[in-house]
């Protein structure tokens, strides 16, 4: 006869289904919880055509799997990026809450070196952001550059030829003089940007944030301590002992890594990487590679 309410459950049935339950592989435990980890790192849009950086095409499917995990209790973000396009950086950032939403999971951001500017968008998707006391945090601001060549073009000898339809269609030209409408018309743009920008980390961190605006939203970046004490970071700590301090010692936390082909990653809808090498030159390349290091020198890394 089956133990009812009133009946316990005999010893040797309880061992059994202990035993049984051991020889379960983890990963399909029920009783064990998961809390399955994507890292976002690198600089934020295509860098180099041998070395991309963070997109939406290049995530989304590590994302995807993360929160389709069974038995997760969260999703964790391991951050690591000084910023990059702000595009990117918001589709990435959408598509996280978009799937927070869908699966009702929450969401823990661990920011390791930086996390800032785009980085800290990226950040901003998580309903809790974490940093090492190390870390770098903040930079809400935009920032854009470029190289000017025009008296080198001089120097040289060389004529610049451009045929367009449209007067503003060579705004900005590197080969061509800076003119002041043009700087103007990019500086209307980055105000804009930039506004969009402190409009979301209002939305995400609402009464959290303890600065003055002009302090929070002028592009400065702070270490960890001052971070949580202006509100855009929740706390110090670690990923291991923050999972283990919520979810118990036996918790689970795979590392859901993005797809890779046979001479590294592949970014779904712009082909692999061989064939992008081959439509990138030498120079645009080291020139994107500079810039990726500019990036990361900005917070002393």
């Amino acid at each position: 006869m089956a133990p009812t309410a009133t009946q316990p459950m005999p010893d040797i049935l309880k061992r059994t289904l202990e035993l049984l339950r051991k020889l379960v592989p983890a990963r399909f435990r029920a009783d064990i919880p998961v809390v399955p980890v994507v890292r976002l790192s690198g600089v934020i849009g295509v860098v180099t055509p041998l070395r991309p950086g963070l997109m939406l095409s290049s995530t989304a499917r590590s994302l995807e799997r993360a929160f389709s995990i069974r038995n997760a209790r969260a999703v964790a973000l391991i951050v690591n990026s000084p910023g990059g396009s702000p595009a990117q950086s918001h589709l990435i950032f959408r598509r996280i809450r978009q799937l927070a939403a869908e699966k009702k999971l929450p969401v823990i951001a661990f920011v390791e070196d930086v996390g800032a500017s785009g980085g800290y968008m990226l950040a901003c998707a998580a309903d809790e952001i974490i940093c090492d006391q190390f870390s770098i945090v903040g930079s809400i601001g935009v920032v854009g550059g470029s190289f000017g060549f025009p008296k080198l073009m001089e120097k040289l000898g060389v004529e610049r030829r451009l045929y367009t339809s449209g007067e503003r269609k060579v705004m900005l030209d590197p080969f061509l003089p800076e003119k002041p409408e043009d700087l103007k018309r990019i500086k209307t743009i980055q105000k804009d940007i930039h506004e969009h920008f402190i409009a979301l980390v209002r939305e995400r961190r609402g009464s959290k944030l303890k600065g003055s605006e002009k302090t929070l939203f002028s592009g400065e970046f702070w270490t960890a301590q001052m971070a949580v004490e202006l509100g855009l970071a929740d706390r110090i700590g670690d990923l291991r002992s923050t999972l283990r301090e919520r979810y118990g010692e036996k918790v689970r936390t795979p590392l859901i890594a993005a797809d890779r082909g046979l001479f590294g990653r592949r970014i779904p809808g712009l082909g692999s990487l061989d064939a992008l090498a081959r439509q990138g030159g030498l120079a645009a390349d080291l020139l994107s590679a500079l810039e990726a290091r500019a990036l990361w020198s900005r917070y002393g890394l």
